[in-house]
């Protein structure tokens, strides 16, 4: 042998070698890294499905206006009054909340018109003759009558409307609105609506007086879009407990050092007093310049 061939030899087992003990090692694996993280998914939310995308000019659904929260205490009607003819003082607050809510208590205007008006809760034998003065003396009012004044005196409550006064709402049942909620409100106004149509065949006039004079914003928004004027009053005095009535006398006083232009005159129709009074005050504020009118 050559040594030529023997150094062949000698890298050939060398090769034999190495590839031998490379045989027996485990297996290392190799750690690669991305080269981005992977996104990282919300629970239950589908991968397959974009982000709903909103343009700042796409139309939204309308959302319905909240109706104001009942309040949790009633306002009770207040105004201060003079003897010089003049129109009761009012805050200029107040009345931006009436003005605000379709809602008055006078009514100014420069001829002398003036408005009376009766609450009617239940009747004590004064209506009728209530009816038979204005009748003789050509003057028309507005009555503001209750469910159960419906309930018990159709006849007079008919015959308000056929001699061409207004009728106008006092509630089915004569709670204290300022507090109720709407789903009240609409149940004593559309109540009342209802129970006068079936017995006249007529709508009842749009006006409300809000029992004992007690109202909120809430009250007052919630009368108005319902289709109805809040009327409150210039002119009034405790004339509506019959065991404790002042006289004729004071009934006709009371009038005439209060009456101003545009007045609103609450009368009770249980007083006697007023009753008795009645003409007398008609005639004699007639010929004081004043003109009987209903609300327009």
């Amino acid at each position: 042998m050559n040594k030529r061939t023997s150094l062949s030899l000698f890298f050939i087992l060398l090769l034999l070698l190495s590839l031998l003990s490379g045989c027996g090692q485990e297996d290392i694996p190799v750690t690669v890294e991305p080269s981005e993280s992977p996104p990282i998914m919300e629970p239950n939310k589908p991968v397959d499905e974009p982000e709903p995308v909103v343009s700042e000019t796409e139309p939204q659904p309308d959302v319905p206006v909240q109706q104001a929260e009942p309040a949790a205490q009633s306002d009770s009607w207040y105004f201060q009054r003079n003897d010089q003819h003049q129109m009761p003082f009012v805050d200029e607050t107040i009345k931006n909340r009436l003005n605000a809510n379709n809602a008055f208590y006078c009514i100014e205007n420069t001829d002398n018109r003036i408005y009376l008006t009766f609450d009617e809760g239940y009747e004590l034998g004064y209506t009728g003759q209530i009816l038979d003065i204005l009748k003789a003396n050509d003057v028309q009012a507005i009555f503001f009558i209750t469910g159960h004044y419906i309930d018990s005196q159709p006849e007079l409550v008919k015959r308000m409307k056929q001699e061409g006064h207004l009728v106008g709402n006092h509630t089915v049942n004569h709670p204290d609105l300022g507090i109720a909620d709407l789903k009240t409100i609409e149940a004593e106004l559309l109540g009342l609506d209802e129970k006068f149509a079936l017995l006249t065949g007529t709508q009842m006039d749009k006006y409300l007086r809000p029992p004992m004079g007690l109202y909120s914003d809430a009250s007052l928004a919630a009368v108005s879009n319902l289709g109805y004027s809040t009327v409150f009053w210039s002119m009034a005095f405790n004339d509506w407990d019959p065991n404790k009535q002042p006289g004729a006398e004071y009934s006709y006083q009371h009038v005439m050092k209060n009456i101003h232009p545009g007045a609103v005159i609450l009368l009770h129709a249980v007083s006697q007093s007023n009753t008795e009074a009645l003409d007398r005050i008609i005639k004699d504020v007639k010929s004081e310049g004043y003109t009987f009118s209903l609300f327009p």
